[in-house]
């Protein structure tokens, strides 16, 4: 990330691009950008309206789901907004995503730290996107005791805004992770028997 940051003008543009490159069927409001990005509105503000100045990206209207008032009994309705999306017609979009998602979008360890932070974490697997693996059940595997749910979904949404896309993780405890294993739980080993990697492992699985 820190050689492409430098390449492409800063780390927020690498997010922001991914973000559209990984997502190319989805239209973003900017608060919707910020958010998944993680970055600042201001900072969203100027880099789409760089990146729209390239055709990276173009204007597309959609429906988004309205937030219904307080107290309200009605059924919440859809309301037209105008947001920004991938352009298909963009010439260099095959490079750029061949750039982009060959890549790593994050270190291994840095996967580690943050998902340690959520609690006794004793294994970690990862699979899916940061294999390149379209077919995997599951990007992210986390396995530990005591864990804090909270906090492992505000580390696995930073770790979402650094790929560029919502990940498909699953977490377990010890125990119960353990007793699947034993009993050849089809979710679980159609993680374990197809493409993975195992970046921290205090239990010896197989």
């Amino acid at each position: 990330m820190d050689i492409l940051g430098k390449l492409f003008g800063g780390t927020a543009r690498i997010k922001i691009m991914r973000l559209f490159l990984l997502n190319p069927e989805l239209a973003f409001l900017n608060r919707d950008i910020a958010y998944r990005s993680k970055v600042s509105g201001s900072t969203v503000r100027r880099e789409t309206g760089m990146l729209y100045s390239v055709g990276f990206i173009r204007y597309k209207r959609f429906f988004k789901e309205r937030k219904p008032r307080i107290n309200s009994k009605g059924k919440p309705g859809k309301k037209a907004v105008i947001g920004w999306q991938l352009d298909p017609a963009f010439p260099l979009l095959n490079q750029f995503y061949n750039l982009l998602s060959s890549s790593g979008p994050i270190k291994t360890e840095d996967i580690v730290t943050r998902c340690r932070r959520g609690g006794k974490v004793k294994l970690i697997i990862i699979s899916g996107i940061f294999i390149h693996d379209p077919d995997s059940r599951v990007d992210l595997l986390i396995v530990g005791d005591r864990l804090k749910r909270g906090m492992l979904e505000q580390s696995i949404r930073l770790i979402e805004a650094e790929v560029g896309r919502e990940l498909h993780y699953a977490v377990f405890d010890t125990k119960d992770f353990l007793y699947r294993h034993g009993m050849y739980d089809k979710f679980i080993r159609d993680i374990l028997d197809y493409p993975h990697e195992k970046i921290f492992d205090k239990i010896g699985i197989d």
